[in-house]
């Protein structure tokens, strides 16, 4: 691609398999195993259904329709959807998403390792002590760096080129992930049907009646679907920078979260079967915790894998590539997420790569050199990643709750301006009529959709979704608040003190950063033939918001020196 022109994917294809493996990542093949096994089976699979179409589709349409009229990464859109000073909404979305980034490609190196030990046979044999594996590799931190930097590497190498380069290792790995865990699975049911049980297939979808009502279940399923989907993190934004300009919003939302329900499905079904078939306390091997049941309990299920040696040593490999996959998928995301904000604000492609890679790396170091501990039974664990994780987690509900604003706020000024202008009556009934539908009919049902989106979208965008927020925060605060000591110090690694101090300083750090954000030029991402207006936007107006190849007046400089606004 030469210098000036937008970047955009092929077509659907490599648009939902990009916005499918940023959805899928390990979450996906260890959490949602441990969630099923400690939340009755097959009853909460009911809740994590609901909540797929109650909480996560409709975001994620949300954020397909943002970022195809926005054409910039969350900073932009941000910038665009709800005016200049909330550009930092955008820089929030992007930094949580990078901060977990920092850990998560350590997490990445742990899968990476263990496809190596499966290949080798390294974990497969009675003399093999699965603890001392684990314990051995996380106390090493040369290593546990050098796979580190091998995740990095290769997410360095799939985005280098932008969509057309991201669409092809999306499609590739995301592919070999499918055919991987479908192995898996033939493997897994066949040890669960060895005795003539089946019982960790029925465990997987038998529903407990009596249980249903319960409300920790419910909110359990609302956090997996959360999370799992990447609904509300600005993953789908990105990517929907890259769309055609005819691509749907809406079938393109649904196809990517039912095929991530899918994958967790066949994940969680593969772990629970051969945990089933081979354990004599099954639910209190899956519920042992996401690195208890991955790299502790699972390598000795998968060795008594039907067909002797070779069966376990498919099985182990399979199983552990296609975990690598998912945190590979994952981390592409992430990193693009990032890149795509340092090329809308005018650096060249391969600075920003090179820029956000390395300071994923720089910043990833503590997690692998810092605080590995033993815990009360000798298992070694990175206290200091989990507590990473504890700060950033919950960060992302915000970004949800960013883009829910943005829609609300355009809805009003839709139907303030249509009461100036005598089109819409004053009052709440006449902001009903204009406003709660604004979004959806000028952005969502735009005649591109294949599929139509009724006044349901507006229910839940601005009433089940800001309810199911204040539940999910309260939930999980009140809880930490209820069973943790000290839980306001913030030097408490496990309380509630050092999250509140963490988002305090980052959103004011934030918000002073805002002026300067807008300050400089933003350029949007435009395919040929899909140029919209965006001047009725709070922040659409902005004379220093131009398309790639063009500069505001006194800024053509920028393509003269380092910088460039070509996505290359």
């Amino acid at each position: 691609m030469s210098e000036g022109q937008s970047d955009q994917f092929s077509g659907r294809v490599g648009l939902i398999f990009a916005a499918i493996g940023a959805a899928i990542g390990t979450g996906n093949i260890w959490r949602f195993p441990r969630m099923v096994g400690a939340n009755g089976g097959g009853t909460f699979l009911v809740p994590w259904l609901f909540f797929l179409f109650a909480w996560s589709i409709p975001l994620v349409i949300a954020e397909f329709a943002l970022g195809k009229r926005s054409r910039t990464g969350t900073i932009g859109t941000f910038r665009i959807f709800a005016g200049k000073k909330f550009a930092w909404m955008g820089l929030w979305t992007a930094w949580i998403s990078t901060a977990i980034g920092f850990y998560y490609a350590i997490v990445a190196g742990w899968c990476i390792n263990y496809f190596r030990l499966g290949i080798t046979n390294g974990l497969v044999g009675k003399e093999v002590d699965t603890v001392e594996v684990w314990n051995s590799f996380l106390q090493n931190s040369g290593e546990v760096i050098f796979y580190q930097f091998l995740i990095i590497a290769i997410t360095l190498l799939a985005i280098w080129k932008g969509a057309k380069a991201i669409e092809k290792a999306n499609v590739i790995l995301m592919t070999s992930l499918f055919v991987l865990l479908f192995m898996t699975l033939g493997l897994s049911l066949w040890m669960d049907m060895s005795d003539g049980t089946l019982d960790g297939f029925l465990f997987m979808f038998t529903v407990d009646w009596d249980q249903i009502g319960d409300p920790e279940i419910w909110i359990n399923g609302l956090s997996q679907s959360a999370w799992s989907c990447s609904a509300g993190m600005g993953m789908a934004i990105t990517y929907s920078v890259y769309m055609r300009k005819d691509e749907d919003t809406t079938l393109n939302a649904f196809t990517m979260g039912l095929a991530n329900n899918s994958i967790s499905i066949i994940a969680g079904l593969a772990v629970i079967s051969a945990i089933f078939a081979v354990s004599d306390d099954p639910l209190g091997v899956v519920t042992g915790g996401s690195s208890a049941i991955t790299f502790l309990a699972l390598p000795e299920v998968f060795a008594q894998a039907p067909g002797g040696g070779i069966g376990a040593w498919v099985m182990m490999t399979g199983f552990f590539l296609a975990l690598s996959f998912a945190a590979i998928t994952s981390m592409i995301s992430t990193v693009e997420l990032c890149v795509r904000n340092f090329v809308d604000h005018g650096f060249s492609r391969n600075k920003s790569v090179l820029i956000t890679t390395g300071t994923i790396f720089l910043f990833g170091l503590p997690s692998a050199l810092m605080w590995i501990k033993l815990d009360s039974e000798g298992v070694a664990f990175p206290e200091f990643l989990e507590v990473q994780d504890h700060i950033w987690g919950y960060g992302l509900m915000f970004s949800g709750l960013f883009i829910a604003f943005s829609i609300w706020k355009y809805g009003y000024l839709k139907w303030r301006a249509a009461v100036e202008d005598g089109s819409a009556a004053p009052g709440f009934k006449g902001y009903l009529g204009v406003g709660v539908s604004a979004f959806r009919d000028d952005f969502i049902n735009t005649g591109d959709n294949d599929l139509w989106i009724g006044r349901w979208w507006d229910l839940l965008i601005y009433l089940a979704f800001p309810f199911l927020f204040v539940v999910l925060m309260v939930s999980y605060f009140g809880d930490m608040i209820a069973n943790t000591d000290n839980v306001w110090d913030p030097t408490n690694p496990h309380g509630l003190g050092i999250i509140l101090a963490f988002w305090s300083v980052v959103a004011i750090l934030f918000m002073i950063l805002n002026k300067f954000l807008v300050a400089r030029p933003l350029f949007r991402n435009v395919p040929e033939g899909a140029d919209v207006d965006i001047s009725m936007l709070p922040g659409g107006s902005d004379e220093l918001i131009v398309q790639v190849g063009d500069y505001p007046p006194g800024w053509e400089h920028l393509g003269e020196k380092e910088y460039t606004v070509s996505p290359e």
